[in-house]
């Protein structure tokens, strides 16, 4: 190209020219300023990391009042051979911070679109999942993490299934439903499922529409009008509970008791649970200073502040997975001090590798982050 030609163009032509010279000025620079190979791939495409996987809003649509299904298109490394039933942990920048949350897959694996989906309920005291169903633009770039977790059904499935849900609880199963529906799998299914109205039950019609089939019966329990699902007496509303192999999902009190009732009849190994939250005990620690030392950042936290929560705060990358303690994606080595498990109150020190989301500062620790 010949840059001293542009001089003796009319004024209207190098107008029409600039745009052209913006994109040399900013190819030179780029030549120019030392980037990393992942700088590269992201002037390509910004869902192409080495470093890390990425997503793109796609779009986002609402399913009830305060729940929406997020589209997401995902980027290069990620793998679309998860189980239904498994969660995707997802990380977005708002004013400047990374928050990260874990939630279940609601599309089911082998996607030629290269695209997932996660059905989000708006918790008032949830800053990411409100901002995911009422703030969150298409087109936004999020961080994305590996699927994991194994609430998922074997295949061949169980010839008879009970389902118990309540709320967002639904959300792994009803990926599960998919799954089954899309490989001609037809097993016995009861399905005993909980919400405050009909207009706050999430996926009503696609729930009302499998229920026509012989092989799918839909239990509802609108609370409001009909009180809480009662555990306990379970063989009034599906007399063969014992006999089926049950995956439940839903509120902390109503998990404790279904493991309570499992294991009063001695059949806890039919049983598999999906916790959305860890039941957090009053065995903290002490609080104090936690150290980044590879980011060289510090924060006094309190003793029911996790690491994790600490570190993403502070803008640390912090691996994490379930974000409840049971996955492992989080553990790091302790490089000094001493931090305490929020759940059992065991203190680990220095050298023992710990459980970030789970795990708060006791007096003051060290991480290698």
């Amino acid at each position: 190209m010949d840059l001293l030609k542009w001089s003796k163009q009319p004024a209207k032509d190098v107008e029409a020219a600039r745009p052209q010279v913006n994109i040399v000025r900013g190819l030179i620079a780029r030549a120019t300023t030392p980037l990393l190979p992942d700088d590269y791939l992201h002037l390509l495409n910004p869902l192409w990391s080495a470093r890390e996987l990425r997503g793109r809003i796609v779009s986002v649509t609402k399913e009830t009042a305060d729940t929406a299904t997020v589209e997401i298109e995902t980027g290069w490394g990620f793998s679309h051979s998860y189980a239904p039933g498994q969660y995707v942990g997802i990380g977005l920048q708002v004013e400047g911070r990374w928050h990260w949350r874990s939630y279940s897959l609601t599309s089911i694996g082998e996607s030629r679109r290269k695209r997932i989906t996660v059905t989000v309920k708006a918790n008032p005291d949830g800053f990411l999942s409100t901002h995911l169903v009422d703030g969150v633009q298409p087109g936004t770039v999020i961080r994305l993490a590996s699927p994991q977790g194994d609430f998922t059904l074997p295949n061949p499935a169980p010839e008879k299934l009970l389902f118990i849900t309540a709320g967002s609880g639904i959300t792994p199963v009803i990926s599960m439903l998919r799954g089954l529906r899309a490989r001609g799998d037809h097993p016995d299914i009861v399905h005993v499922h909980s919400a405050p109205t009909r207009d706050d039950v999430i996926f009503l019609d696609e729930l009302e529409e499998l229920s026509a089939s012989e092989h799918y019966v839909l239990d509802l329990q609108l609370t409001r009008e009909m009180g809480k699902i009662d555990v306990a007496d379970l063989g009034a509303r599906v007399p063969d509970w014992r006999d089926r192999s049950a995956w439940a999902c839903g509120p902390v009190a109503m998990l404790d008791q279904v493991e309570t009732v499992w294991a009063h009849h001695g059949i806890e190994d039919n049983l598999h649970i999906e916790r959305f939250a860890i039941a957090r005990t009053d065995k903290g620690g002490e609080g104090g200073t936690v150290t980044f030392a590879r980011s060289d950042k510090t924060a006094e936290i309190d003793g029911a502040t996790t690491l994790l929560e600490a570190g993403e705060k502070l803008g640390v990358q912090m691996p994490f997975g379930c974000r409840m303690g049971i996955c492992q994606t989080c553990v790091v080595p302790l490089s000094e001090g001493y931090v305490r498990d929020l759940r059992s109150g065991d203190e680990h020190r220095e050298g023992d590798r710990v459980q970030t989301c789970i795990s708060t500062v006791s007096g003051r620790c060290t991480l290698d982050l």
